[in-house]
């Protein structure tokens, strides 16, 4: 009997390592993570149903607080704001001649890609390089975009960074989209990417999703577009593909090569310039909040806030923040987009800047709450950031370690170790 003790005292440890090894090889995560995940999903929201929290601000200023300059308030790399600049993405100047547009444009080229489990983002943007002849695949964009297949997000930044540094190709986000300015990129042989919201029948409530679109037709008043998750040559009509595409501000990522930059800029005009894109999104979700209700005008608030951050308006941001989550409580539970901030950062820059501090650590701890597994690297790094200006570091510390296990090399996580005198 004890030789059988001692036996399975190493045998049970060797077992379980193995069975943790062989767990986390890509293909078996290909094939069960989803699965494993999706039950512990299951468990821990019917413990805490996430739709039912709502987050509550508290729009007090910490004026005690003191900003410990430990490591620079604004990250190394953007996590949501675009550059405040006046000037164009280019020396070139965009020209205003309007062109009629053909009442159909279908583009070919474009190699449908199903997505492999948790990998919308990088499957999304490999489909859209390859209508330029790029020769990857998913797992090329995955290995860089989500070095943690855990990862729930990818940033539309951080696709037009892997463009720009790992492709001969460039890239261009824009916010305040228009049907027509999408339609204009078609008949100009631009596909475009987009970010919209998605819901579907095989998964629990609304969540984030990318499409490549593809092509229009007035006729039938529809886009097409290639979806990782639905399958190639999706016809969507333009109501419905607005009122999605509105969740996240109107975002489109447009590829070009360099050759063909003049002709991209045409189609951009006047949105070729930062300061005006902001302006002009932050104005278009104002006039969505005079018409919209319910979930729609949560997003119009929510999209006035994130322009106005862009703008560093942080202060006005801050109150269309509020505005929003005072609607999101309006909204029914059933229908209730309790993911938003897996996707989004703009609120806590609008809180920070504003010195709204626990705000800032409220709503970030609700979202990590809210995840089966707390994998947002962002929000681990703004919850330390508010912790810093506390003098909470114990826990900033923690959240900064934290932040490295969700995306390992996170630049700015790892700098405010440094900051704080310790090795990342």
């Amino acid at each position: 009997m004890r030789k059988l003790a001692v036996t399975l005292a190493i045998v049970i440890p060797v077992a379980c390592l193995l069975g943790v090894l062989l767990y986390n090889l890509p293909p078996v995560q290909a094939r069960l993570g989803w699965r494993v995940e999706a039950l512990w999903a299951d468990v821990k929201y019917a413990i805490k149903p996430p739709e039912k929290q709502v987050f509550v601000p508290a729009p007090t200023r910490t004026a005690s607080a003191t900003l410990i300059p430990l490591f620079s308030p604004t990250p190394t790399i953007a996590l949501t704001t675009p550059e405040p600049a006046t000037t164009p993405i280019s020396t070139f100047t965009p020209t205003m001649v309007p062109t009629p547009l053909p009442e159909k444009a279908v583009l070919s080229g474009i190699a449908h890609m199903y997505q492999t489990w948790n990998n919308c983002g990088p499957a999304n943007l490999a489909m859209a390089l390859s209508f330029w002849g790029w020769k990857g695949n998913q797992s090329d964009t995955a290995a860089v975009l989500k070095p943690n297949n855990r990862d729930k997000n990818v940033m539309p930044y951080e696709m037009e960074a892997y463009v720009e540094e790992h492709t001969d190709l460039q890239a261009v986000v824009r916010t305040g989209g228009e049907l027509d300015v999408v339609k204009a990129f078609l008949s100009s042989d631009f596909p475009v990417l987009v970010e919209t919201g998605f819901e579907g029948a095989n998964f629990d409530g609304w969540m984030g999703h990318y499409q490549v679109v593809s092509g229009y037709d007035d006729a039938r008043q529809v886009f097409y577009v290639q979806d990782s998750y639905k399958g190639p040559n999706q016809a969507i009509a333009y109501e419905k593909f607005q009122r999605d595409w509105r969740a996240f501000n109107f975002t489109y990522l447009v590829i070009y090569p360099f050759e063909r930059r003049q002709q991209m800029l045409d189609v951009l005009g006047l949105q070729a310039y930062d300061n005006f894109n902001n302006h002009y999104s932050a104005q278009k979700a104002l006039e969505d909040t005079a018409t919209l209700s319910g979930r729609d005008l949560y997003f119009a608030w929510f999209n006035r806030g994130s322009s106005l951050v862009a703008l560093k308006d942080y202060a006005n941001a801050a109150q269309a923040y509020d505005t929003a989550f005072a609607n999101y409580a309006q909204i029914p539970e059933a229908e209730r987009p309790w993911r938003m901030m897996w996707y989004q950062t703009s609120p806590y820059w609008a809180y920070y800047y504003t010195g709204r501090y626990q705000d800032v650590i409220n709503l970030a701890t609700q979202t990590l709450d809210a995840m089966s597994e707390p994998v947002l690297e962002e929000t681990f790094y703004w919850r330390a950031q508010a912790q810093l200006a506390l003098g909470q570091n114990e826990a900033a510390i923690q959240d900064l370690q934290q932040c490295l296990v969700a995306h390992e090399e996170f630049q700015p996580c790892v700098d405010g170790l440094k900051g704080l005198g310790l090795d990342p």
